[in-house]
């Protein structure tokens, strides 16, 4: 049994202030969560197929889908300017029915793109925090919500969900954080054989001594790293506890915010983990088949090896070509120049002039584009 509200009651509640206990609120999910025990995630790899993790580069922000047997799950979808570029790799993924959808917490860069997701595409379970944010993007997730008959499930610490072979558990959030909205982030462990990835939205250290202290596992062999990397979150405690061999930064390039500090890619040096970052690689897709984890086609990029002129990161901060990433870019269909979506010459585009492409910058190059001088895509 899970928890259930719809979205207007949810909304409603909300918007009054009023704090429902969940256990007035106990209903049928209509999943059946798993047993979540050790040697029902190992057999879990008896069909043959792999498990897929796609950590897509939606800039300074955060969305992962998730693929197991036929079966869809995405984390975050980005700023609402990124819903189509996620909606975008979806439909390229084959992806035609999402079972879940996690909006981890309230914050734009991760709940920002999921209206278009929503409906875009046919979701089974949605789960969301008990918390809301007093913004137009956010009330508007609502009422997407609500108009597509969905309900939104919170999420309880412990309880197990089956993705096709594969499984997830929820981690967080464990507590009432209050206005601190990174720490009502939901965190997730996906299981598949004896592999495991960790994902836990913008949870800050708080809510890490928190999730070392409730007695789930946190071991993992790949973790989503929380809040882009920042020095508030990927505590020492709680880094120890997930061992990781590899770390993933989903952040944007030269972000406003200094992501990922200098404070996180040292711990990360100093314990041998190897870095992946979205801002230097574009969509990062890892691959397991129950037994190792892979990354095609990132090669030896990963390496956590010290660049020219950053030591003291001990990883490397040079980003390789990236020409074949898809994002969206806004094109003058008059100049035949395309831009950066926050480019300030994309803002003086006249709209009877003014398009929007989804591809490669190689692609719009081959379509006879002409990349901004300003923004250099």
């Amino acid at each position: 049994m899970t928890e259930k509200v719809t979205g207007k009651f949810y909304k409603r509640i909300f918007l009054a202030g009023i704090l429902i206990l969940a256990l007035f609120l106990t209903g049928c999910s209509g999943i059946a969560p798993s047993s979540g025990r050790a040697e029902d995630a190992a057999a879990k790899t008896e069909s043959g197929t792999d498990l897929n993790v796609h950590f897509i580069d939606v800039g300074q922000g955060d969305s992962t889908l998730i693929e197991k047997d036929g079966r869809y799950m995405l984390i975050d979808a980005g700023e609402r300017d990124q819903g189509p570029v996620v909606v975008s790799y979806l439909k390229e993924q084959g992806v035609k029915t999402l079972d879940y959808v996690i909006g981890t917490h309230p914050h734009s860069d991760h709940i920002g793109g999921l209206e278009a997701v929503i409906r875009a595409f046919d979701v089974g379970t949605i789960i969301m925090p008990e918390k809301a944010h007093t913004t137009k993007l956010y009330e508007r997730l609502l009422d997407t919500i609500e108009e597509k008959n969905l309900k939104i499930t919170l999420p309880k610490p412990g309880t197990t969900y089956d993705l096709g072979s594969a499984s997830f558990q929820i981690l967080a959030p464990n507590r009432d954080y209050g206005d601190e909205l990174n720490n009502w982030s939901v965190g997730i462990r996906v299981d598949y054989g004896n592999n495991s990835f960790l994902l836990c939205g913008d949870a800050e250290k708080e809510a890490e001594e928190d999730m070392v202290a409730n007695g789930l596992s946190l071991k993992a062999d790949v973790l989503k790293v929380s809040h882009h990397g920042s020095s508030t979150s990927s505590s020492q405690a709680f880094i120890d506890r997930a061992d990781p061999e590899y770390a993933v930064i989903s952040c944007g390039k030269n972000n406003d915010y200094g992501h990922p500090h200098k404070e996180t890619l040292e711990l990360f040096q100093k314990k041998h983990i190897k870095v992946l970052r979205t801002d230097q690689l574009g969509t990062i897709v890892a691959v397991s088949d129950g037994t190792k984890v892979t990354f095609p086609g990132v090669g030896d990029r990963m390496e956590p090896k010290a660049a020219e002129g950053s030591e003291a990161s001990g990883v490397s901060t040079e980003a390789p070509d990236s020409q074949s990433t898809r994002r969206e870019y806004v094109v003058n269909t008059k100049t035949k120049k395309f831009h950066l979506p926050d480019c300030s010459s994309a803002d003086s585009i006249k709209e009877m002039n003014r398009s929007s492409i989804i591809g490669t910058r190689e692609e719009l190059i081959g379509m006879g584009y002409e990349p901004c001088k300003i923004c250099k895509p």
